[in-house]
């Protein structure tokens, strides 16, 4: 009953009145982004494959800007991250956008994290069932190492999460995403903006 019906309803609940007392936090970031990103913008959109791998557009605060080298290729992300950027990062506000995504139903509050959709051919069938739930804007494998644990060991713990999902671990999930908030804990490989990409072997 949770999984198919409260789970939902707890998420709109909660969702919409985050974004109401949030809404005044919001806006001094788009206003801050605006000038520190260079004028690449205040949101990133990518596709993304929820639920079902239905693919829908995530959006987050754009922590990055868009410079380019002189073939018009964009610089490694080390070099486009903006300071502003690395705050919001380590304290995981440029997720913060994906309350829109969870209010439409693209997400959970709580969820396996949603990838790229070009590693959906590469997952195997155990680590393709991550996609029977909605993805979330935090998850069980998040709070079990986030980037600093392998593809493998992530993909084991979604689907884990996947067959033992309920109230009480949501709950779980929730408090210790607080806290690792706080401790600013696992937001990256050590000297990588972002984790390595899956190649369907790590």
């Amino acid at each position: 009953m949770y999984r198919n019906f409260f789970k939902r309803v707890i998420d709109c609940i909660s969702v919409f009145c985050a974004i109401v007392i949030l809404s005044p936090f919001f806006l001094i970031i788009m206003v801050v982004l605006h000038f520190v990103n260079k004028g690449a913008g205040v949101f990133f959109t990518q596709n993304r494959p929820g639920k079902n791998a239905k693919i829908y557009k995530c959006i987050k605060f754009k922590t990055m800007t868009d410079e380019r080298d002189d073939n018009g290729n964009l610089l490694p992300d080390i070099q486009r991250i903006t300071r502003v950027g690395k705050i919001l990062r380590s304290l995981s506000i440029d997720e913060l956008p994906q309350l829109f995504n969870v209010l439409k139903g693209d997400m959970a509050l709580i969820g396996p994290r949603p990838l790229l959709p070009k590693y959906l051919p590469l997952y195997s069938l155990e680590q393709y069932r991550r996609h029977e739930v909605r993805p979330g804007i935090t998850g069980w494998a998040q709070v079990n190492g986030r980037n600093n644990i392998s593809w493998t060991k992530k993909f084991e713990l979604d689907v884990w999460y996947v067959d033992h999902l309920s109230l009480i671990l949501d709950l779980k999930i929730f408090f210790v995403t607080i806290k690792k908030v706080f401790i600013r804990e696992n937001i990256s490989f050590e000297g990588e903006a972002t984790t390595h990409p899956f190649d369907g072997t790590n």
